[in-house]
């Protein structure tokens, strides 16, 4: 094993806290991490972690030596992300992360893109919708969608994507069409929670709290509740964009201009970003575009009311 492994295996056991979560982050066996540590600590001639039965912590020695270690991991990677933007091959493992339901509509299909055009890439994609810690974890680069919580990471602004009420015929023709945010209050609402999220509608800066027969953390299941009739449904645009243009879903407008999510790549600040990672986002930022695919056609900012 190289020293160069050791430092790896070692500054990341001591930023995650835990041989087990290390070993998922460098996608190692948990023996070979603790090993690699060991031989470091061999060659060092100092104990580095101390280990309990509960938990474990770094020495004094091993604090000093993690603020080395990282800088020179961080030169070793702003060393090969500089000669690496300079040729056109993209090689190494980009590690990916991204929503569910937009990244297996949109993400997956420009990874497996990406890979196609470049062979020598190895590519771990993870899909969930919990805020991932980029800098613990191992992501190169993360997609996000809506506000950005303050960090060191820096973002790039991909595409957007349109927040639309819509409703399916049939609830219309039973309910009535609302034309004011007031008149939601009047409704059966379907709506999306997650972590701390109250429920309430966003319109530009003003918030309706809504009530309905079902709320879920799920966008894809939220968008089936709606073509069923079963209430109105406040959605990004690339979740429903094909109901509406099979017509089992109508796009509604009320008495305000509309909401926008914006899409967002993420990935920690470096003085060379990666090739791998920046080719990957520039071909995003390409294949989404501005209008966005999943808007194109469908005229929501042309939609007025009957």
């Amino acid at each position: 094993m190289s020293r160069l492994d050791q430092l790896t295996a070692f500054v990341k056991v001591a930023e995650l806290g835990s041989y087990t979560r290390a070993a998922e982050a460098l996608d190692l066996s948990r023996t070979r991490v603790s090993r690699q540590v060991m031989a470091l600590e061999e060659t060092l001639g100092a104990r580095l972690i101390q280990r309990t039965t509960r938990r474990l912590h770094l020495t004094d020695a091993g604090e000093r030596y993690l603020t080395h270690a990282q800088a020179i991991l961080l030169a070793v990677e702003e060393a090969a992300a500089d000669v690496g933007s300079g040729t056109h091959t993209v090689s190494g493992r980009l590690r990916i992360n991204g929503p569910m339901s937009f990244g297996t509509r949109y993400l997956a299909p420009q990874v497996a893109q990406f890979m196609q055009a470049h062979p020598a890439l190895d590519v771990r994609l993870d899909l969930n919708d919990r805020r991932v810690d980029l800098l613990e974890e191992g992501y190169d680069v993360a997609i996000r969608i809506g506000s950005l919580p303050d960090s060191s990471l820096i973002a790039r602004r991909l595409a957007r994507c349109q927040l639309v009420l819509c409703a399916s015929p049939g609830y219309l023709a039973q309910h009535g069409t609302p034309l004011r945010i007031e008149d939601l209050t009047q409704h059966h609402c379907l709506r999306y929670r997650s972590g701390q999220n109250s429920g309430d509608w966003r319109f530009g800066q003003q918030y309706v709290s809504v009530t309905g027969p079902l709320e879920s953390n799920n966008g894809d299941m939220l968008t089936h509740a709606a073509e069923a009739g079963l209430g109105i449904a406040q959605q990004p645009s690339f979740l429903i964009h094909e109901s509406i243009q099979r017509g089992h879903l109508v796009p509604l407008l009320l008495d305000l201009p509309p909401t926008y999510l914006d899409i967002h790549a993420l990935y920690p600040a470096r003085r060379f970003l990666p090739a791998k990672v920046a080719h990957f986002i520039d071909q995003l930022a390409d294949a989404w575009g501005d209008p966005p695919i999943w808007e194109q056609g469908l005229g929501l900012s042309r939609i007025s009311q009957q």
